[in-house]
């Protein structure tokens, strides 16, 4: 059977009205599934990248540290006395460069010492714990859930 004249006209009316009426719930609740995919997958990527960034600040910080340590032996044959935080004589601040880590020395003698970067403020429930860093090169992790190699 074919449609001609006014009776392919209407039907092409019919079409083209029920074409602008607009999405339908089965299109719009695809959409809504289709983009809390991509953001249930998205979004802890994210947070991921971000926490790896911040984690450079603690390494960063600690590596300056140890180099002002061993600077402090080479002038006066030993790191005890040395200090952090902010007044005159200090070694360096007691917090990293962005301030997602506190820096302490957590032991200093004439051969030796251990410094540790704690997490502090957004960067305090991050997977990969507190860094430690000593005389030696060693690199350590406390209270970390993840191995080292994962985070150093």
């Amino acid at each position: 059977m074919i449609i001609s004249g006014p009776r392919l006209l209407r039907r092409h009316r019919r079409h083209a009205a029920r074409a602008r009426r607009g999405f339908t719930l089965i299109e719009l609740m695809i959409a809504v599934a289709v983009i809390a995919l991509l953001a249930g997958v998205a979004l802890p990527t994210y947070r991921e990248q971000v926490a790896a960034a911040r984690r450079a600040d603690a390494k960063s910080a600690l590596m300056e540290l140890a180099q002002r340590l061993e600077r402090v032996y080479t002038e006066q044959g030993t790191y005890a006395n040395a200090r952090l935080g902010t007044a005159a004589g200090s070694l360096y601040p007691a917090t990293s460069a962005q301030g997602h880590y506190t820096l302490e020395i957590v032991r200093q003698d004439a051969s030796g010492f251990l410094i540790r970067a704690t997490r502090s403020g957004v960067q305090a429930g991050d997977a990969c714990g507190n860094y430690t860093y000593d005389q030696t090169g060693a690199r350590g992790l406390e209270s970390s859930a993840r191995p080292l190699e994962k985070c150093w």
